[in-house]
């Protein structure tokens, strides 16, 4: 018997050779550029290995948000709840509140905190003095490399009802001595103006300070050959080339919505000041920790989760139609 091959079977296997020669040739420069830049894969493997055991290993623990998770059986021995601890959380008499107070510090953050660095770099762009301005600079950056230990502690020393220095300036104008720290109503515009504002502001400024120093300079000359002032070169070129890095930081701020700093708050706040300072964070605390629940606080911390993928997806596809710029 003869066989016959035909035209359809050469062409196959000429494109199978081809694509084996492609392929071949590409896994040879990706052999090329590794060896060429080994040092700096090198210098990669301890953040890959920093993500894998404290970012990725620990999502193995999300699965006590659906068991009856008991310390001395384990994750894998608890037996399986379903959607009981949420059911439970959602119940709960505490979750509006917390749900409240998270949205409403979050929110106020966005309206107050999130302008302040973009308001900095803007101002700090506008000095001329070289001296003055690294002399801002450097008295702004300082409280994010604080302890926020630290700063809880000053933020009290200051606020204290008996010989706290803002009391104590009250009292010489007259007026009465307030325990600002123990007063609901005060605690969300101390929590903002201390731990967002004044210790992170001229820390997160340095990005957009970077972005301000990337537009070209042509197009202020050409401003000023327009009778531009000083004004509408920032309204319309300043504020522009800062846009795209404004519309990242901001999904990745929607990102952590509902991730408010626990620390600060825990360091804060105290049971009078409950009605406004608890969020979900400190709940999970309160509840996961010291109570004992382990598994309530899992389905609070993977609520938070689910939340915040689906809000950086939103506010992503929202800047893409705004502004063509996003994430992904």
């Amino acid at each position: 018997m003869v066989v016959v091959n035909s035209p359809l079977s050469e062409v196959t296997e000429t494109s199978v050779q081809a694509n084996r020669s492609e392929f071949a040739l590409k896994l040879q420069a990706v052999k090329t550029i590794v060896w060429r830049d080994k040092y700096l894969y090198l210098m990669l493997i301890p953040f890959i290995l920093w993500y894998l055991i404290f970012a990725y290993k620990p999502m193995y623990g999300l699965q006590i948000a659906f068991k009856d998770y008991s310390l001395f059986k384990g994750i894998t021995e608890s037996p399986w709840v379903g959607f009981e601890n949420f059911e439970r959380f959602f119940r709960s008499e505490y979750f509006i509140r917390n749900l409240v107070n998270t949205f409403m510090i979050n929110f106020w953050g966005l309206i107050f905190a999130f302008p302040a660095p973009i308001i900095l770099a803007l101002l700090l762009n506008e000095v001329k003095n070289m001296m003055f301005k690294k002399t801002v600079q450097t008295i702004t950056y300082l409280p994010h490399f604080i302890s926020v230990v630290i700063i809880a502690g000053i933020v009290t020393n200051f606020l204290a009802p008996t010989n706290g220095i803002v009391n104590i300036i009250i009292e010489k104008f007259g007026g009465e001595k307030i325990n600002f720290l123990a007063m609901p109503e005060f605690f969300r515009t101390i929590y903002i103006g201390s731990m967002q504002i004044w210790k992170d502001v001229g820390y997160s400024a340095i990005i957009y300070l970077a972005a301000i120093a990337g537009i070209n300079p042509a197009l202020y000359e050409a401003a000023k050959m327009d009778g531009a002032n000083r004004w509408k070169q920032m309204w319309h070129i300043t504020l522009p080339g800062m846009l795209p890095t404004i519309m990242i930081l901001l999904i990745l701020n929607l990102g952590s919505f509902l991730e408010v700093g626990y620390e600060s708050i825990i360091l804060l706040y105290q049971p009078a000041t409950y009605e406004t300072a608890d969020v979900i964070n400190t709940y999970v605390y309160r509840a996961g920790l010291q109570g004992g629940n382990y598994e309530i606080g899992a389905a609070a911390g993977l609520f938070n989760s689910v939340v915040s993928l689906i809000l950086v997806v939103l506010a992503n596809r929202l800047s893409k139609k705004m502004t063509n710029v996003g994430l992904w």
